[in-house]
């Protein structure tokens, strides 16, 4: 029996690793090293040539990362995965993998504020431009596509719009056209599962839901293995292309015996081994940690949420609430397309009396934390206008779901009652 096979349940416990060879720990070591002893100069040179896959160096590859890729993975149904330093380090080598300057790609417009920072200024100044569109119109992605398009991306549930992306939809017309669709899963982990949806890479800030702890930042890249570069030549020169930093290795070729894996390798071997975003062995440690209860977690986030959702909807306080399960029409029928086991933790909410009502009501908290993150174990808050999206302009916060009193919620595990009246105190005084 495989580890796609199992449950999501069975999966974040036994995916990737049984016991150590040597120790015979069945908990997972810690490898906090730098490097690793070769047998010999021809085992050295095979590591070095690809020509034997093994540990050369922590920054490209380690035993405790390899765990928790492997684990991540099968999570997402894909082949293999890759373990970054943050969830910023694994946009942007989503980006960078498939992109040079002078190339361009099309996203959603429903962005996390860093991410939509990233790919609007950041990329612009490496040279790759970053296309724009509205996911309330699918077929946009096909419209704003040219020779020089080299993938798409989005996320399953944009913080802070909160409103699904029609994945399936978009997927189909990725394939026809013949450019990878990549998913940002961070805010949906176990409530939707991308590749299944059709989508190509998924990617998440593990610092979030996987972890779940708030003690660890890091990323992950999994590649579904299902998207065929090859056929498509010279629309991925980085794959396609002899790779003068690598003996002009094609990567399409080089890497066929590992399987259907050339996208993942080469965002290892070439962006790890030369921009160095890797991910802590003791941080993997935690988020493998953080994985074990993942499944539970997320039916506890996603009751909470639902419950805290509902009560703020009828608060005399409070102009609208923005929650999946709420939504109506194409919202909600995108939302149970792709959510299949709950809508996750985030709950959004303008007050009525505005901005200031906003503040205040932040300011009240006494159980959440006021903090800029999300996915935790522990309730969270945030006013988006003032902190995540602040550096974007007003016109960029409001296409990105931010309206300046907007206040977003990241419903933890406590007790639902103890979240309630935290929330009711914090309210009659805003």
């Amino acid at each position: 029996m495989t580890a796609k096979s199992f449950h999501p349940e069975t999966i974040v416990l036994h995916a990737g690793y049984r016991a150590d060879p040597n120790s015979h720990s069945v908990a997972v070591p810690i490898h906090q090293t730098t490097s690793y002893q070769f047998r010999d100069t021809k085992h050295a040179s095979d590591l070095f040539a690809l020509a034997e896959m093994g540990n050369i160096y922590t920054r490209i590859m380690n035993p405790t990362t390899d765990v928790l890729e492997q684990r991540m993975a099968a999570l997402e149904g894909g082949v293999a995965g890759l373990g970054v330093a943050s969830g910023q380090s694994a946009s942007t080598f989503a980006i960078l993998n498939l992109c040079q300057a002078g190339d361009n790609f099309v996203s959603s417009t429903d962005l996390y504020g860093g991410t939509w920072n990233l790919f609007a200024n950041t990329m612009k100044q490496m040279g790759i431009e970053c296309r724009f569109v509205d996911p309330a119109d699918p077929a946009a992605f096909a419209r704003a596509t040219d020779a020089k398009t080299r993938l798409w991306y989005a996320e399953t549930l944009p913080n802070p719009k909160l409103q699904a992306f029609p994945i399936a939809e978009v997927a189909a017309q990725a394939d026809q056209i013949g450019v990878p669709l990549i998913v940002d899963n961070t805010a949906a982990p176990v409530i939707c599962r991308p590749i299944e949806h059709g989508a190509h890479i998924v990617v998440y800030s593990t610092t979030k839901f996987i972890g779940g702890h708030g003690t660890s930042i890091g990323g992950m890249l999994v590649d579904s293995g299902k998207f065929d570069w090859e056929k498509y030549g010279d629309r991925f020169p980085t794959l396609n292309h002899p790779d003068p930093s690598y003996h002009g290795a094609v990567w399409t070729q080089a890497v066929k015996p590992l399987g259907p894996v050339a996208y993942i390798i080469r965002a290892r071997v070439i962006l790890l081994r030369d921009i160095g975003a890797a991910m802590s062995p003791f941080n993997a440690f935690q988020f493998i940690q953080g994985m074990e209860t993942l499944p539970l977690r997320m039916r506890a986030h996603c009751d909470n949420a639902a419950a805290v959702a509902h009560v703020l909807s009828k608060h005399p306080k409070v102009a609208s609430v923005t929650y999946p399960g709420l939504m109506t029409g194409e919202a909600r029928r995108r939302a149970d397309a792709v959510l299949k086991h709950g809508y996750g933790a985030l709950v959004g909410f303008e007050l009525k009396d505005g901005i200031e009502a906003g503040k205040r009501f932040i300011d009240s908290l006494k159980m959440f934390y006021h903090v800029a993150n999300i996915g935790d174990a522990r309730s969270l808050a945030i006013h988006p206008a003032s902190t995540t999206h602040s550096q974007l302009s007003v016109d960029d916060q409001l296409a990105t779901g931010v309206t300046p009193g907007y206040v977003r919620l990241s419903v933890g595990i406590e007790h639902i009652d103890d979240i309630l009246a935290d929330l009711n105190q914090a309210l009659e005084l805003a």
